[in-house]
Parts: structure tokens; C-alpha cells; sequence
């Protein structure tokens, strides 16, 4: 699904002002660049573009209050320096699974001093030599590197530190459904004349998009088959990192064992 179906259909009737989460994971992005994201979208506390097919974030538009932003598996090798202009608010950056191959490719991240969470795993610069400390040393103000802080202790609940001042994602959804209920209710029931035109006119639309319904379906079902081996080679990989990480921890503290 093109990108900016997806935001028409994730906006629910709703105003880009309304939406506090956008959630556009395995859409499809034309030329690798963000479409239909606008600076409309002000309130905008967490976004998601997972599996896009992202080459750069120059398209991103303003977002002053954003505060999470998932960017993970695409393809991404640079144009960081955008994020500072365009989501100086922002406290968590999921850059894993990108084509992220040194440390003066996150350098302009510096600037964003609220960043308290960076993931970077499976891209290529967690090879480098003293890859943690050298990115804790030049970005000061992270707490959090793959979910790990300076000590490596592992995080059990960041969202919860990185939200405990401001809207927490997830609580939007509720809202929106009590408002439509409510508005459901207040809707007067339209006279027997409108009923009849409504539908007639539902019968022709059902008739007409019969056969692009059918088409769709079909492509919906292709594109999830591709998704679901992506998503599996991709959890393939988190999970081969996750263990390495651990298994060098076990490392460091038999050498710290044997120190003593």
C-alpha cells in the first residue's frame, strides 16, 4: 500500500492535527522519501515508518513535539543533520537494521539534546572497535544505547523514563473511539427519502468497486507474504545480536573474574 493511502486511512476522519500516533509500517515509499507527512500533523508525539523502504528523512516535515521515532530496517545511510532541524524535541531514535556504517554518520545527533535512546543494532557500525563507548562519549546526553545504559544494564521499561513527563502513544486510540461513539449518538437518523437515495447509491459503489476489491485483496496478500519473510529474517537477525551482546558481557565479567 502506497504511503499516502495509508495515512488517508490512518486518519480516520480525523484532521492531521488531531493525530498524536502514526503508525506506517510496511507501507511503501516512492523513490525512498516520505510522502503525504506534512507539517500538519503539529501534535505529533510518535511516528513509525518500519520497513519502508527509506533512503532519507529530507522529506521529513517539522514536527516540534515529536518525541519517539521508529526508522528501523530501511535504508538509510545519512542525512541525520535533518532530525535537528525538524524533531528538536526528539528523546528515542530507532535507526536498527539501516546501512549505518560509521560514527560520523549519528555525529549531528549531538545537537539533539533531548535524545535519551539510540538503537543502532544490526547496522554495521556495532562492529567498530569500542563501538558503545565511543558512541556515549559523542553523544553525552544518551542514557540508552540498544537498550542498554553506560553499565550495561539492560532497560526493562524506557518508554515508560522517556514518557513520564508528557502523552504516553497507545491512549490515543481510546479517545478517538469515545469520540466516535459520541458523535454516533448524536447524529439525528436521516428521513426515509435519504435512506432509500443512501442506498441506492451503496449498491452502485459496491458494484463498481467489486472487482478492484477482488484485485486489491490479492495484492494485499502477496505484499503480506513478502512482509511476513522480511519481518522473520529480520527478527532472525535482533535476536543473533541480542545474543552476542549478552555473550560479551559474560566475556567482560569472567576477564573481571579472573583480574581478581
Amino acid at each position: 500500500m502506497e504511503m499516502k493511502k495509508r495515512i488517508h486511512l490512518e486518519l480516520r476522519n480525523r484532521t492531521p492535527s488531531d493525530v498524536k500516533e502514526l503508525v506506517l509500517d510496511n507501507c511503501c515509499s516512492n523513490d525512498g522519501k516520505l510522502e503525504g507527512l506534512t507539517d500538519e500533523f503539529e501534535e505529533l508525539v510518535f511516528l513509525s515508518t518500519m520497513r519502508v523502504g527509506l533512503t532519507t528523512v529530507a522529506n521529513l516535515p517539522k514536527l516540534k513535539k515529536l518525541k519517539k521515532l521508529e526508522l528501523s530496517y530501511n535504508k538509510i545511510s545519512g542525512g541525520l543533520e535533518v532530525l535537528v532541524e525538524k524533531c528538536p524535541n526528539l528523546t528515542h531514535l530507532n535507526l536498527g537494521g539501516n546501512r549505518i556504517k560509521d560514527l560520523s554518520t549519528i555525529e549531528p545527533l549531538k545537537e539533539l539534546g533531548t535524545l535519551r535512546s539510540l538503537e543502532l543494532y544490526t547496522c554495521e557500525v556495532t562492529n567498530l572497535s569500542e563501538y558503545r563507548d565511543n558512541v556515549f562519549k559523542l553523544l553525552p546526553q544518551l542514557i540508552y544505547l540498544d537498550g542498554y545504559d553506560k553499565d550495561d544494564k539492560e532497560t526493562s521499561d524506557s518508554d515508560t523514563k522517556l514518557y513520564a513527563e508528557g502523552w504516553e502513544y497507545g491512549d490515543e486510540d481510546e479517545d478517538d473511539e469515545e469520540d466516535y461513539d459520541d458523535d454516533d449518538d448524536d447524529d439525528d437518523a436521516p428521513s426515509g427519502e435519504e435512506e432509500e437515495d443512501e442506498g441506492d447509491d451503496d449498491e452502485e459503489e459496491n458494484e463498481e468497486g467489486a472487482l478492484s476489491g477482488e484485485e486489491e485483496d490479492e495484492d494485499d496478500l502477496n505484499e503480506k507474504e513478502v512482509d511476513d519473510e522480511e519481518e522473520a529474517e529480520e527478527d532472525e537477525l535482533e535476536q543473533d545480536w541480542g545474543q552476542k551482546r549478552k555473550r560479551e558481557l559474560n566475556e567482560e565479567d569472567e576477564d573481571d573474574d579472573d583480574d581478581d
